[in-house]
């Protein structure tokens, strides 16, 4: 599994320092079930996500949806066992990390949140506006290196 660091851009906050992508569909179906809790900075992108479920889950996370220019268009905060989001279709993308998450970084609807591989040393400044991780100028939300817009 690849790994990103999630970068709230509207806030200057980081959302996650070591976040999973979750683009196949047997890691998206799996997501969190079966593992341990996540530690400050951990987390999951899902993608393609428009809606998430918790049942069989042991602990809440705080879920955040995101329509393809990494956009937040839904929070769920502390979302919790057995619980599940309402299926959107402007999302694209779902970021699960640590509940308490959402208020600590103070994200809102309408935040624009990026992302580039874990091992990338800029700091939240180098988050150029526009650009993504394969340099590509769209406007949008910085893909990982592979995953394509649709």
């Amino acid at each position: 599994m690849r790994f990103l660091r999630i970068v709230n851009r509207t806030r200057d906050r980081t959302l996650g320092s070591r976040v999973g992508l979750a683009d196949q569909w047997w890691q998206r179906a799996r997501g969190f079930l079966g593992r341990a809790e996540p530690g400050p900075g951990e987390g999951l992108l899902l993608s393609p996500c428009r809606a998430v479920h918790m049942i069989g889950m042991k602990f809440a996370l705080d879920v955040i949806l995101l329509d393809r220019q990494g956009r937040v268009v839904a929070l769920h905060p502390e979302l919790g066992p057995g619980r599940r989001t309402a299926w959107l279709a402007r999302a694209r993308y779902a970021l699960e990390v640590p509940a308490g998450t959402i208020r600590e970084t103070d994200t809102r609807e309408g935040d624009l949140v990026a992302w580039l591989p874990a091992e990338d040393t800029r700091g939240e400044s180098g988050l150029r506006d526009s650009a993504s991780v394969d340099g590509s100028r769209d406007g949008g939300a910085a893909l990982p290196h592979g995953m394509e817009r649709s």
